[in-house]
């Protein structure tokens, strides 16, 4: 074999679902490439199909899917490329789920239930997922649910460079929506030069997306009262906190959040006179139904461009933030 020389070159391959193909093409776009062509469609009683229309041999391959509704359907079509990338030779496979799904059921509130976001990692896992990135998880124990590296992004950098644009810091109090939030928040704070305020609410188990406000922890009178989040589902947790920012003398209620998922009738609720503006990220789809005046959406796919960079490159996510988020 003389005078003849291997070359073992690296390539990156950037593979889509049908969720949000947008976002896919963004990413692509940073990244100076483009999202590999598939057959991907659904048979009549609802079974899944998909075929990659190139090789993917020896590729380190990332899968991006946003698991808007439905989700189960989306879910399940990541998990079929993945297993198709597996079956096909691609070297390393990186699941990229800017929402991960199930998020919200990270533990047991009660016996006899589920811990479905453990599952889903199960379920990565065993498709032939090698790595998991996903933007802002609900609950940071998610990371351990994987047997494998996770790439937990912050959008924070993201919405707070927006936010600095446009608010006074000198009548701003960053408002945590509740107390799981207070750490973010407190980032927050200390990031726009601004108090905290701290919503205390209370929710019943039983009923889900119903919350009850009880009091507010901090000085809102007369100020531009900012509320951090990583999502907004129906909106009613969030115009709820604004009504009691309101009643207590607030003057604005500007939302941040992450991820707009926007369950029916949210963009009815958040239209509401005590929300002034709501800022979120394109983690997932916002088709023209779920706009409104005070909706400003904010490019992700930098962000996941950069750690998709870093991943392969074998360098550091971590580098990506200066450890606050």
């Amino acid at each position: 074999m003389s005078g003849i020389q291997a070359v073992n070159k690296k390539q990156l391959v950037l593979v889509s679902g049908r969720a949000h193909p947008d976002l896919a093409d963004a990413v692509a776009a940073e990244l100076n490439s483009e999202v590999l062509p598939a057959s991907a469609y659904s048979f009549a009683n609802g079974e899944l199909y998909v075929r990659f229309n190139d090789s993917v041999r020896g590729t380190d391959a990332f899968v991006i899917q946003s698991h808007a509704a439905p989700i189960n359907e989306w879910l399940m079509e990541q998990l079929i490329m993945v297993d198709a990338l597996k079956r096909a030779s691609a070297k390393r496979i990186t699941v990229v789920a800017p929402f991960y799904p199930y998020a919200r059921q990270d533990k047991k509130h009660r016996g006899r239930e589920p811990i479905s976001a453990r599952l889903v990692a199960d379920l990565f896992k065993a498709a032939g997922a090698d790595r998991i990135m996903s933007v802002d998880l609900h609950a940071p124990q998610i990371q351990g649910f994987f047997d494998g590296p996770v790439d937990h992004l912050f959008a924070m950098p993201v919405l707070m460079d927006h936010m600095k644009k446009v608010l006074d810091s000198d009548i701003l109090t960053v408002v945590s929506p509740d107390m799981g939030r207070v750490r973010v928040a407190d980032v927050w704070s200390d990031k726009m030069g601004a108090p905290l305020a701290i919503i205390h609410k209370r929710r019943d188990p039983l009923v889900p997306n119903q919350v009850s406000v009880h009091e507010i922890v901090g000085d809102v009178n007369g100020r531009d009262c900012l509320i951090v989040d990583d999502l907004i589902d129906t909106g009613r947790t969030i115009v709820a906190a604004a009504k009691a920012l309101k009643d207590n003398g607030a003057r604005k209620v500007i939302v941040a959040a992450t991820h707009a998922v926007f369950s029916d009738p949210a963009v009815e609720i958040l239209n509401s006179d005590h929300v002034d503006s709501v800022v979120v990220t394109d983690t997932l789809p916002l088709p023209p139904e779920k706009r409104f005046e005070k909706l400003t959406v904010l490019p992700i796919a930098p962000l996941i461009a950069r750690a998709i960079h870093e991943v392969f490159e074998d360098g550091s996510v971590t580098s990506m933030f200066d450890g606050s988020a």
